[in-house]
């Protein structure tokens, strides 16, 4: 693996120029929003528009030039051509447009996200919300996280404690029942829906404690908000009680838990 690579992530300029790279594919996805976009299905029914394939063919592009060689899984690569047979030790994990179905519709909350992982284990991650022109990310190991609204500096963030009445954010897709009994199940008597890795960040700068999740998802839809929330204090843990891993077979998770304080 390059010493650039190694270098940027102890010192934090890795996430800095994955979040400049997040921005720019911010400002390629906002013209297509609430503007008509051409919505294709995939094979598997989920949605797929010019955004999503323009925004990941200016990640690939970016990356590649800056740390040649890094195995990289994003979305609509792997929707068009399969996933990798395994995970190197060292891969970028890309969500280019993460909530297609709320972008299709007008909604706000659709992210981009990048995230590089080592040996299973996701060690830096950047989440843009393009609507709301903010992007979270993870610093060096071991100092923190941050927010930044677009051309604005950086800001710390940290979960908060879990106060006497906890809050849990939830899937849009969820039926009320199922959001009751879920947020119910980790001691949460409100909740609230939104979509895409944003539930992560909601939780990393302490507006929300718990976003519980029993249904399937793909590792690029997780990867980059974990590393956010656990920059900040947080915690994601998979079915077993240990933290979510990532190079799992088909690049899949099953169900998981986020945790602020």
């Amino acid at each position: 693996m390059s010493k650039r690579l190694t270098a940027d992530l102890a010192s934090g300029a890795l996430t800095e120029a994955l979040a400049d790279i997040a921005e720019d594919a911010a400002r390629v996805i906002l013209p297509y929003w609430r503007n008509g976009v051409v919505v294709e299905a995939k094979a598997d029914d989920s949605p797929v528009t010019r955004a999503d394939r323009e925004a990941e063919a200016l990640i690939l592009e970016r990356l590649e030039a800056l740390y040649p060689g890094v195995q990289t899984v994003a979305e609509e690569a792997v929707a068009a051509d399969g996933a990798p047979a395994e995970a190197a030790d060292w891969f970028w994990l890309i969500d280019p447009l993460d909530g297609t179905r709320g972008f299709v519709e007008g909604r706000e909350s659709f992210t981009v996200n990048i995230a590089l992982v080592h040996k299973g284990a996701v060690v830096a991650g950047v989440v843009t919300a393009p609507a709301t022109a903010t992007t979270w990310r993870s610093a060096a190991p071991g100092a923190g996280a941050f927010r930044r609204r677009f051309g604005e500096g950086w800001q710390a963030i940290k979960v908060r404690n879990r106060p006497a009445s906890p809050m849990a954010v939830m899937s849009h897709s969820m039926t009320d029942v199922e959001a009751e009994r879920l947020a119910s199940r980790h001691g949460c008597v409100q909740w609230q829906g939104t979509d895409s890795s944003l539930k992560f960040c909601l939780i990393a700068e302490g507006r929300f404690d718990a976003y519980p999740r029993t249904g399937p998802t793909s590792e690029w839809d997780t990867a980059a908000g974990q590393a956010v929330l656990e920059a900040a204090g947080g915690r994601v843990m998979a079915e077993d009680g240990q933290p979510l891993r990532y190079g799992k077979p088909c690049f899949g998770n099953g169900g998981f838990v986020a945790l602020g304080g």
